[in-house]
């Protein structure tokens, strides 16, 4: 079981933002209960099952307890109270948006820990943020948010190339994940906000 530290902190709170994300995208598409802790917990553990596999160890969600509990917890009272989630929708984007900025940044410092150089760290940051919702979206028969001319995967980008930056000048790791998590939290955010987008095929 992993120590509770700061990225233990920041992984938690990822996948109770991306499991509540997950499970209203399912409600939304009126699965029931099983479908709706389905689709929550892989939301809220896919990307990190991913980034496991890559780095070539045991999945955290499969041997550390807390990880799937937080996610069938979440997904489970979203389901019961997807009334006042589905009311709060610019809510649901604010806590996507800060679950990609913690799950690209711990992705990232877990495959620097690795042993990963940090190109293949960052790739592996970045797939640690949009896995999840990239399946989640493909369950819910959604084109993926990441696929789409939003900016998201490009503002995950942009975090993990932060919190490597951070890492290789020694910066307390506590203070490198949340000024790497916040920028690309802001990133999104004011994409949202100014409707950015990627160009498209005319």
């Amino acid at each position: 079981m992993a120590p509770f530290g700061p990225l233990l902190v920041a992984d938690l709170v990822g996948i109770t933002v991306f499991a509540a994300s997950g499970a209203a995208a399912a409600v939304a598409k009126r699965l029931d209960l099983f479908g709706v802790i389905f689709v929550g917990f892989i939301a809220a553990l896919g990307g990190g099952i991913m980034r496991d596999l890559f780095v070539n160890v045991q999945p955290f969600a499969f041997v550390d307890w807390r990880y799937s509990v937080v996610a069938v917890l979440t997904a489970a009272a979203t389901f019961w109270l997807h009334p006042a989630v589905n009311r709060l929708r610019w809510t649901v984007l604010v806590l996507d948006a800060a679950g990609l900025g913690l799950f690209v940044v711990t992705g990232t410092l877990k495959a620097l820990d690795a042993g990963v150089p940090p190109i293949g760290a960052c790739i592996i940051g970045m797939i640690t943020g949009i896995g999840g919702g990239l399946v989640r979206d493909l369950l819910t028969g959604e084109i993926p948010t990441v696929l789409r001319r939003e900016i998201y995967a490009v503002a995950g980008l942009v975090g993990c190339a932060s919190v490597a930056a951070l890492d290789a000048i020694h910066l307390q790791r506590p203070l490198g994940i949340a000024l790497a998590a916040t920028l690309t939290f802001a990133l999104r955010m004011v994409a949202i906000r100014r409707n950015w987008s990627a160009p498209t095929a005319s």
